[in-house]
């Protein structure tokens, strides 16, 4: 049996401008959900990993608002929070379009560790983008009175960054693949996975970063044996010159030709770099990779739409 590994980016259910509300990200989660449903017909196993860019910085901001009357929890602690409460919304988006289709599937949400070196250079040079777009004068200020380290965003607006260290393993890739080859539809790698690093005598820490939800989804379709893996973010397609007049949408690439835009500087870390990055990692042993927007998978995956990847 196919498995594919859906990769949803935070961005696709908080998209700029939403509200972010709960109903609002499960409805988001819910049209993306429904194309899936088909492959759930065809028998094939499907792994869902899932972001939390928007949602975390949200997490931050309410910790910040909050903090004289609660302590703030650290980045790692937000992480995990924001997995429990998409993984929940998720969830709920899936079974009821289970339900809406007569499938009856198991569903499981995976709370997911991930491996990570404390010595990544990440650390010194934090580019991953986290919680809303901010205007120069709010960016400013935020810079000023919090000390966070914020980022102008390819077509416009600035967000705070922080820290995105490699993804080395999945703590329980193995629990994954048990339940995937059970019939179960799997939730995993939230938000990337809750950075953690071994002790010297034994046991675990937990890191104040953010992962990257594409690399983990790489790194965990290549455990489970995926043969494709769709990105579901923000735009239609991988764009040449995306944000300037004369971007061009490119339906198709070969590794190949991915890796020679990307050396060439097309894909910027903080956009679309880590997604072709993530792309040929998986490509190593995957067959295909799509990327497309949420609202467009069901196009994609009948060839209207979309930018596959193969090797």
């Amino acid at each position: 049996m196919k498995t594919v590994v859906v990769a949803f980016g935070g961005n696709a259910l908080w998209p700029r401008g939403g509200t972010g509300l709960p109903a609002e990200q499960i409805q988001h989660a819910r049209h993306a959900c429904a194309p899936l449903v088909e492959l759930l017909r065809k028998g094939t196993r499907l792994l869902l990993v899932y972001g939390n860019g928007p949602q975390v910085g949200a997490e931050l901001l309410r910790h910040h608002a909050a903090r004289a009357e609660v302590a703030p929890s650290p980045l790692d602690v937000c992480v995990a929070a924001t997995q429990g409460s998409l993984g929940y919304l998720l969830e709920l988006a899936l079974r009821m379009e289970l339900s809406r289709a007569g499938i009856d599937r198991p569903v499981t949400a995976v709370s997911s560790l991930v491996l990570v070196d404390p010595e990544d250079p990440a650390f010194a040079a934090p580019d991953k983008p986290v919680g809303p777009y901010y205007h120069a004068d709010e960016a400013r200020r935020l810079r000023e009175q919090l000390g966070w380290k914020l980022a102008e965003q390819v077509g416009g607006g600035f967000r705070r960054v922080v820290a995105s260290p490699r993804p080395l393993e999945l703590i329980d890739a193995a629990a994954v693949y048990t339940l995937l080859e059970a019939g179960h539809i799997v939730l995993a790698g939230g938000g990337g996975g809750v950075p953690v690093a071994r002790l010297a005598g034994g046991g675990w820490l937990g890191l104040e970063a953010v992962i990257d939800k594409d690399r983990t989804a790489a790194m965990l379709g290549r455990a489970v044996g995926a043969r494709e893996l769709y990105d579901l973010t923000a735009v239609d397609y991988v764009y040449r010159s995306f944000g300037r007049p004369d971007a061009v949408a490119l339906p198709e690439l070969t590794a190949l030709q991915a890796r020679a835009l990307a050396a060439s500087g097309e894909f910027p870390a903080g956009s679309m770099g880590p997604k072709i990055d993530a792309a040929l990692d998986f490509l190593t042993s995957g067959q295909r990779v799509l990327i497309t927007s949420l609202p467009r998978l069901g196009d994609a995956l009948a060839g209207r739409c979309g930018t596959w990847i193969t090797r």
